[in-house]
């Protein structure tokens, strides 16, 4: 027997169906949950630092890290935003 006969089987043994939903969406949806609880956890740090840094707690190396990091999360946040927006404004241009 060839062996790539046999790994085509079992590749299609463990295809799911079409019409089957998938059983991973409340995996998304977690994902989803925890990349924005990251996105807060991040804000949240930086805020934090900004301040003990206001008051003479935190060095300014710490203050520019913490600040960089929120820049890049707020920036991610939006990119991601401006994405969904351009997906759904592409899936109401589609003829019914």
């Amino acid at each position: 027997m060839d062996i790539r006969t046999s790994f085509a089987a079992q590749t299609y043994a463990q295809a799911r169906s079409a019409t089957q939903p998938s059983s991973n969406t409340a995996d998304a949806a977690g994902g989803f949950a925890q990349a924005l609880g990251g996105l807060a956890d991040t804000l949240k740090a930086g805020e934090a630092t900004a301040r003990s840094a206001m008051t003479g707690g935190a060095d300014p190396h710490a203050l520019v890290e913490a600040l960089a990091a929120s820049e890049l999360a707020v920036e991610t946040a939006v990119t991601l935003r401006d994405k969904v927006v351009e997906a759904y404004q592409e899936i109401l241009r589609m003829p019914v």
